[in-house]
């Protein structure tokens, strides 16, 4: 990914479910690997059962995840957000949050949602593409 240290949206743990290996290699190659806690909550809820709910928790505790919490600068940087791309480019609230967790926390957001994403002004982002 380069030298930017990167916040991982939710769509990557679901391409390496998928079994891409772009994605597990894009983060076995991360020393410092960061989520927001919408990731987590996202992964979390999207488990088919409890056995798929730890496999997920599992994975993120071996690889060293920090999850980064809300702020209340995060909320307020988010609901900017959604002023600004909301009826443009379809942001939703989810994906307001994790962007400004990114920016507040001065880290690049690496996803493959680039339509959401890619519009918003200040956000470093990483375009993963499978």
């Amino acid at each position: 990914m380069g030298i930017d240290i990167v916040l991982f949206d939710t769509d990557i743990f679901i391409w390496i479910q998928r079994k891409n290996r772009n994605a597990a290699e894009l983060v076995d190659e991360e020393s410092e690997r960061f989520i927001s806690v919408l990731t987590y909550m996202e992964l979390l809820q999207g488990a088919k059962n409890k056995q798929q709910q730890q496999y997920s928790l599992d994975f993120l505790k071996k690889l060293g995840f920090a999850t980064l919490p809300l702020t209340e600068n995060i909320g307020h940087r988010a609901a900017i957000y959604i002023e600004q791309y909301a009826l443009s480019h379809g942001l939703r609230t989810a994906d307001a949050l994790i962007a400004a967790t990114a920016v507040e926390n001065g880290l690049a957001l690496c996803s493959s949602n680039e339509k959401h994403f890619g519009p918003i002004a200040g956000l470093r982002f990483n375009v993963f593409k499978p």
